[in-house]
Formats: structure tokens, sequence, C-alpha cells
């Protein structure tokens, strides 16, 4: 049994002084076994250490933020020799230019970028664009999981306490049908989605079909790199799939997980929030953060990498690898229905189903629980291009181990017995139940 002493002492702590235990809601313990949820001290490629010592390989990857691998030297050595001559200024720097002239040559839909330090504020900016430019209030967005913690897009989920009623309407993926419906019974400002998810891929003509519902109803359209990006490809899925947006919006990965977003578009658009305008001016994105040189030069030094290496190649090579893996093992056992892999070989995802085939939280918790056991951190199979051969064997075998407990559960009926402490719970949920904590 490993040993979370540590990790559960600091927990405690960071719950007494960070509501919620941690800075994300993703990062939550509530995420994690309970008496489970490692404090993490350090990362080198695709492994983390924890401050009980404990080793692990990762997976998520700074929630798929980080491509490259932690301490990907090239990363830390350009950081280090740009902050070494400053780091924030009252001007911008000639850095600002070169990442600026390094993006707009990845990404072929977009004619201008602007820098910010979290992908909600380059999608909040995005909508308040589009609605200064259309003159209208409404959002269409995908039934997709996320796109900003701003009032607009959190006001429709679950965990919407203290936020008015907003002008945000939903549209299913690839069905034109109901995108037409929300663009024919509302004046739609902007319709924001993901182009693909781990899940998800575009049908024949979906995206194209978009596009043109945009430009039929005056509706700019707006694509969510933030997983996509740098994960699908350098140039994001637009690269993939193009079709092209009027605005992007990209963070997570961009630097490797050095905090940096962007917000990408149409120079007609763009120049609204600048001073070749002579309409009323958008305050689009103003931060003091967003061009501080060690996030840009990490992106310089990420962009150097995809140019003169292939991450997105190894990240699918070493998905696919898992995948195979861990569905043999499944077959193996005979839990097929009930383990799965599935999704983009470079966004991977596990599903854990009851005996009933139904998506099962205690369920999942068990997987958690015995892969932490076994060296496995990760709420998804997520990798990077420095998950080697011997991370992913290494991972395939703590899932076999896994599995068999698994199996016990889906015999018995439950995971009584064989679960420490309570289930995990969605992270955007209404009320703390069931991982409310004692006051």
């Amino acid at each position: 049994m490993r040993d979370f002493a540590r990790s559960n002492e600091i927990q405690a702590r960071l719950h007494d002084l960070v509501p919620g235990g941690a800075h994300t809601y993703a990062r939550g313990a509530d995420q994690y076994p309970e008496a489970m949820a490692p404090i993490l001290v350090r990362g080198s490629g695709a492994r983390v250490w924890d401050a009980d010592g404990n080793e692990y390989v990762e997976y998520g990857m700074g929630l798929r933020a980080v491509t490259l691998g932690h301490g990907y030297a090239p990363v830390v050595e350009a950081v280090a020799r740009t902050i070494a001559d400053g780091v924030s200024f009252s001007r911008p720097s000639e850095l600002e230019l070169l990442a600026a002239q390094d993006f707009l040559s990845l990404v072929p839909g977009a004619d201008m970028v602007k820098f910010a330090k979290n992908g909600s504020d380059a999608t909040t900016a995005a909508v308040r664009l589009a609605r200064a430019a259309t003159g209208r209030e409404t959002v269409a967005i995908c039934d997709q999981p996320f796109f900003s913690v701003d009032d607009w897009f959190i006001g429709t989920t679950e965990m919407n306490a203290g936020i008015p009623a907003g002008r945000t309407v939903r549209f299913r993926y690839n069905d034109l049908e109901s995108l037409h419906a929300a663009l024919t019974s509302h004046r739609v400002a902007c319709v924001v989605m993901e182009q693909a998810t781990a899940l998800a891929e575009p049908a024949p003509g979906f995206l194209e079909g978009v596009r043109a519902l945009c430009d039929r109803h005056g509706a700019l359209l707006v694509f969510d790199e933030m997983i996509t990006g740098f994960r699908w490809s350098a140039g994001g899925a637009q690269q993939v799939y193009g079709v092209r947006p009027d605005l992007s919006c990209w963070g997570k990965a961009m630097a490797n997980g050095f905090p940096l977003s962007a917000l990408a578009g149409k120079r007609e658009y763009m120049e609204l929030g600048g001073l070749r305008t002579d309409a009323d001016r958008v305050f689009l994105l103003s931060t003091t953060h967003g061009p501080e040189t060690a996030s840009l030069a990490a992106f310089r030094a990420v962009v150097e990498a995809y140019r003169t290496t292939d991450p997105v190649g190894s990240m699918t090579q070493a998905g696919a690898r898992l995948a195979a893996g861990v569905d043999a093992v499944a077959a193996e056992l005979g839990i097929a229905d009930h383990l799965q892999v599935a999704g983009r070989p470079s966004c991977l995802i596990f599903r854990t189903l009851d005996p009933e085939g139904v998506a099962s939280q205690p369920f999942r918790t068990l997987f958690l629980q015995e892969l932490l056991e076994r060296g496995v951190l990760g709420q998804s199979f997520v990798t990077s291009a420095a998950h080697t051969d011997a991370d992913i064997d290494l991972t395939v075998d703590a899932c076999r181990e896994a599995a068999v407990v698994y199996r016990k559960a889906l015999e018995h009926g439950s995971v009584a017995g064989l679960l420490t402490g309570r289930p995990v719970a969605p992270a955007l949920r209404r009320r703390a139940f069931p991982r409310r904590l004692p006051d």
C-alpha cells in the first residue's frame, strides 16, 4: 500500500486556506479516491513525484497543457535565458512581435492575434467582440463540456449560483438542424464550439454546414482550440479539417504548461479592438501579464519543437499503443464491455461501466484507486510526446492488475468492500455532496 500521509496533510491545509482545496476544480481532491489525492512536488518527462516520495506515470499532463513533457529542456532553457533580462515592462517587447509572427505562421485561419493568460479570457473576449461586431447579444454554444469560467457559459451549468440569467442557447454537435433552429429563433452574435473532441469527430459536411449557417444568419463562428490546438496539429483542428472560423481561442499546450492563451481571428474583427477603426472600440484583451516574457519564450520554443520534431505523431503512437494494450487486457479478462479506452489516440479517455453497462462514478473511482496504488496517475489516458514505451508498458501492467479487481466488483455487482472511501463526483455540480467535507 502506498503512503499518502504527507499529501493528505498538505491537502487538509489547502482546504483550510483555498476554497475547494485547489485552484482548479478539475484538480480537486474530490476528483480522486478519498485520502489518495497526491500532492505533486516535481515532474520529469511523463513521470511525477508526490510529497510522500511516490512516483507515477502521469496522464492528462497538466489538464492537457503539457505535450512535450515536464521540464522539457529546450523550453526551460529558453525561459531561463529570457527572464534573466526581465519579465514585464511598461512597453511591448520585441518578443511580442516574434511570438505573434510564430503563431500566425502556424494558424491558417488567423490574420491577427492577442495574447492573454487563460482560456476563459480568450473565449470571453471573442464573445465580447462578436457582440460588438454584430450588435447582438445571444451566444449559441455547442453541447460540449466547457468553454469559460465567465457568466455567459457557467450560467448554463449546474454550478450557476450567483449568476444572473444569460443569453446563451445550445445546439447539438453534428446536428445542423439544431443549429439552424437556434439561429432562426434568436438573434445570435456568435456560435462557439470545438471542432472535435476526444470522443466526437465531425460528420462529413458538418463543419462546412456550420460555416454556411453562420454566414447566412450573420453570426460569427468561433472555434475553441484549447484542447485541439497543438494536440490535433500545431495549427489546431482548423488545419486538420480545413474550415476557417472568424475567431479562434487558444491556450493549454501553447507554451508546454507555461500560462499563455490567445485570441486570433480575421483582421476586420480584431481591428475593432485596435487603433485602425472609426467604430466604437471594443475592450478586447488588456492584461498586465499577458505578454510577460517567460511564457512567450516558452511558446516560441514549443513552436520550434513542432517545426523540427513530431510531437503529435509521438503522442498518437503512444496513445495507440496504450489503447491496444488496455483493450487486450479487458478482452482477456472478459470485461471489454465494461472497461474501455476511447477517443483520438492523442487525446484518450477511459470509460468505466457498471454491470448494466452504465457509466459509473463508483467504478471509475475503483479503477483510479487501483491505478494509483500501482504508480499510474491520471483522470484520463491523455499522453504527451514524452511517454516512452517503458511508461506505456508500466501502465498496461498496472491496468491488468487493476482490471482483476474491477472484474471482482462487476461479479459482485458493486464496489462495496473493494473501494476505500466515497466515489468521485462531477467537478461542476450544484452541491458539495457527495464529497462534502466537515466544517
